[in-house]
């Protein structure tokens, strides 16, 4: 019988547990240990890592204003210090509901969310963290929020719009009114994507809150968009008249710079629906300028256009943001029964003549 003492000894076969060979040699880690996330990082380093990264990559300041806004006000206060490998999906969906249950809207919560989920990408990617807890985790519409829909002009307060916007902000409006363009892709609008030849305008840029150029705020936004025939006019006439622009925006300031947004809501645009009486209960301008965009999905839906070409017109990521902010346009309960009247007759017409045939008289 074999004998073997200290940590090679061997009883019955089986090495004691506390005699096991190990298999890890000293000054050496197990692949396994080197891929364990490091146990004194918390959600707060993640989310300065991550701050710094897109400070790294240049991002626009609209953007990193809007990150450091979400880490700073939402998501450091409340989980902040937990710790990575700790952090659950339980955790994250209570840190969700609670932004639900303290009054923060919908689309903000989704957009805390996104950087959430790239804050805890970060931190595995550091190896700081196995896995990303919140990466299926879905900000859920809620019943109380479906009711919630977007304010759309009525079409005679477009056309008191087009009547008696002023000469200097005509062509913008209208513009507006006719493509759907957001007001930061106008402020960024230039000539050169103004083709009068084709007729057509190639949104590939806009303007932040801080008046800076940049890209669109997805891939989506970069499109061309057909001019209608008042556009096309409008345009034509403005770029004759419009302020000289080192810059060659469409329409800039009276030096030539990228227009302020507040100047254009707060000189211009709510002075001018005071005045035409286009205002809600408490007096004051009954919708922002976002609702000229508002206005062009549904004169898009109205005149019985593809949802798919509508979303790509509008600059959509995917057709659901579409159908979330206008599905109810689309629906039409006049309609909706016609067309269950033209399938009754079709269906039940079709079988009677199916009846006849088969009992009573051939059919060729």
């Amino acid at each position: 019988m074999l004998i073997l003492t200290n940590r090679n000894h061997k009883t019955g076969g089986k090495y004691p547990k506390d005699d096991f060979p190990s298999p890890i040699v000293e000054g050496h880690q197990s692949a396994r240990e080197n891929n364990m996330p490091r146990p004194s990082k918390t959600l707060s380093d993640a989310c300065q890592s991550w701050l710094k990264s897109c400070e790294r990559n240049e991002l626009e300041r609209s953007t990193m204003k809007a990150y450091r806004s979400h880490a700073r006000i939402h998501i450091e206060p409340k989980i902040g210090d937990l710790l990575l490998t700790t952090l659950s999906r339980g955790d994250v969906r209570d840190f969700m509901d609670d932004l639900v249950d303290n009054g923060v809207s919908l689309a903000q919560v989704k957009k805390i969310m996104v950087s959430l989920r790239a804050i805890l990408t970060e931190a595995v990617e550091r190896e700081w963290a196995s896995h990303n807890v919140a990466a299926e985790i879905k900000v859920k519409r809620s019943a109380r929020k479906d009711g919630k829909r977007v304010v759309v002009p009525t079409k005679h307060e477009i056309r008191s719009i087009i009547e008696n916007a002023p000469a200097s902000h005509r062509a913008m409006f209208i513009t507006a009114i006719f493509t759907g363009m957001r007001i930061s892709e106008l402020r960024g609008l230039a000539w050169e994507a103004v083709d009068f030849d084709r007729k057509v305008i190639r949104v590939c840029q806009r303007a932040d809150e801080y008046c800076e150029i940049g890209l669109p705020k997805s891939r989506a936004g970069t499109r061309e968009i057909p001019m209608a025939p008042t556009v096309f006019s409008e345009l034509s006439i403005w770029q004759k008249n419009a302020p000289e622009s080192a810059l060659g925006l469409v329409f800039p300031n009276s030096v030539g710079k990228v227009q302020n947004y507040s100047n254009i809501y707060n000189r211009v645009f709510k002075p001018m629906l005071v005045a035409e009486g286009i205002v809600g209960e408490n007096g004051q301008a009954k919708f922002g300028i976002h609702a000229l965009r508002h206005a062009a999905a549904s004169l898009f839906i109205e005149q019985a256009w593809n949802p798919k070409k509508i979303q790509t017109l509008l600059g959509h990521a995917s057709i659901t943001m579409t159908m979330d902010v206008y599905g109810h346009l689309f629906e039409n309960a006049e309609e909706d029964v016609s067309m269950f009247e033209k399938l009754d007759r079709e269906l039940m017409d079709a079988g009677v003549s199916e009846t006849l045939c088969m009992g009573f008289s051939p059919c060729g």
